[in-house]
Formats: structure tokens, C-alpha cells, sequence
């Protein structure tokens, strides 16, 4: 089942010297528990086309369409609502909130969606102990290894159940060993949840988890290879 659709999807940045086109006429379908890698060179457009997904920039031509929503229809703040219900973004440097513990970074996305105390309660929980986090949750992230903080990150885009898991260089600060059991824990919890992530990433170590392989090359997106997997 779709849950993302981009119909000829161009964006282009203006300035007063030149017009950069980061991304080309792009076509592509996100399914429901799909697990995409995306690879490209810096400045090919992976970020760009990550903002695009997020709705947190717009596109030039084309359309994006979430659940049949076209997002060039919705106003700023109808596009913030639905990334903070529908969209989870684990970013290289984890942007963790520096004077929360591990348990409130978690909880924090439910306190804007309102949710009740008991509620946050069982949610945080349950998500803090399936990244085996349970006995870090009142550690603050200053007292948490690199490989530690991801894994808040990770519960933290997971705890709202989310459609989809936008993920931009998330192994990018770690070691190869570290980053490798990220990708393995995202992929558990790809299949336990059925959530789609895309991954955007320079390690190619990466790809052979990917279900989908996509390149983005100077703004053109080639999809590689599509493996299927129990």
C-alpha cells in the first residue's frame, strides 16, 4: 500500500549568480514497511529530496502526495501537523534536547500530540526497552555513547507511530560496528512496526540491508536493485 507517491517532483534553488537544480523529474512510490538506502555524492540531493519527503521544504514542479494529501495543498502549519503525526526524522547528530534525559526526549513528540501522562508512560516505556534502553532512560545525553543517543533518537521517531522513518546519515557519526547495529535495530523495527524508512547514507556497508537501493546522481533518481526479504 502506498503511503508516499512524488509525481514528477523538481526542485530547483535560485540565487543571484545561478539556478541549481537539485532534483529532476522524480517518480516514486514509498510502501508501507518499505526499507530504502539512498546513495549519492554530497550536493547530489539526497537532503534535498529528504527536506521534500518531510514536507519542511517545497517542491519547484510536480506534486507529493502523503496518503492521497497532496502537501502543496496543505498551509505550514497543516504540513507541521501531519510530519508531527505521520513522519519520523533521525537526523546524523541526533539533535537529542541536551537537559532531558532519554526518557523525556522520547516523550517529548507526545507532549506536543497531547497525549495522556498514562499514556506517554506506557509508550516510552515500551519503546525505550525494544532499543534496550530501558535501564539508560534517566541518563542525559551527555552521559550516553554516540551508538546510545541514536537509539533515543530512533524511539523517539518510532514513539508517535509514525507511517514512515526519514533517516539523513544516521550512522554518519559513528563507527562502522556501532553503525551497523543502528541499521539492525531500524530494520527489526521496520518489520515489528511495518513503519517505511528511508535512509539516506554515504556508507555503503548500508545497501545490503537496503529492500529498495536508490542513487541520486546530480538530481537524478535511479532505483539499483530491489531485493525482497523474509
Amino acid at each position: 500500500m502506498a503511503i508516499i507517491k512524488l509525481e514528477n517532483l523538481s526542485k530547483t534553488y535560485s540565487s543571484q549568480v545561478e539556478e541549481v537544480q537539485a532534483l529532476k523529474n522524480i517518480n516514486l512510490t514509498i510502501d508501507k514497511g518499505d526499507f530504502i538506502v539512498v546513495n549519492g555524492p554530497s550536493g547530489s540531493g539526497k537532503s534535498t529530496l529528504l527536506n521534500l519527503l518531510a514536507g519542511i521544504d517545497e517542491a519547484s514542479l510536480g506534486d507529493i502526495q502523503i496518503n492521497n494529501i497532496s502537501l502543496s495543498s496543505l498551509s505550514d502549519r497543516e504540513r507541521t501537523e501531519l510530519r508531527r503525526n505521520k513522519i519520523g526524522l533521525v537526523f546524523q547528530y541526533f539533535e537529542l534536547i541536551p537537559v532531558l534525559t532519554a526518557w523525556e526526549n522520547v516523550e517529548y513528540p507526545l507532549l506536543l500530540q497531547k497525549v495522556s501522562k498514562s499514556e506517554r508512560r506506557r509508550k516510552v516505556d515500551r519503546i525505550l526497552e525494544q532499543v534496550g534502553l530501558s535501564k539508560m532512560a534517566q541518563r542525559l545525553p551527555s552521559q550516553l555513547s554516540g551508538g546510545q543517543k541514536q537509539r533515543v533518537a530512533i524511539a523517539r521517531a518510532l514513539v508517535t507511530d509514525p507511517e514512515i522513518v526519514l533517516a539523513d546519515e544516521p550512522t554518519g557519526n559513528l563507527d562502522t560496528k556501532t553503525g551497523e547495529k543502528i541499521i539492525e535495530l531500524m530494520l527489526n523495527l521496520n518489520r515489528e512496526y511495518n513503519v517505511a524508512f528511508v535512509i539516506v547514507t554515504h556508507d555503503l556497508f548500508v545497501n545490503k540491508y537496503a529492500q529498495k537501493l536508490i542513487e541520486i546522481q546530480d538530481g537524478i533518481l535511479k532505483i539499483k536493485e530491489v531485493n525482497e526479504y523474509a
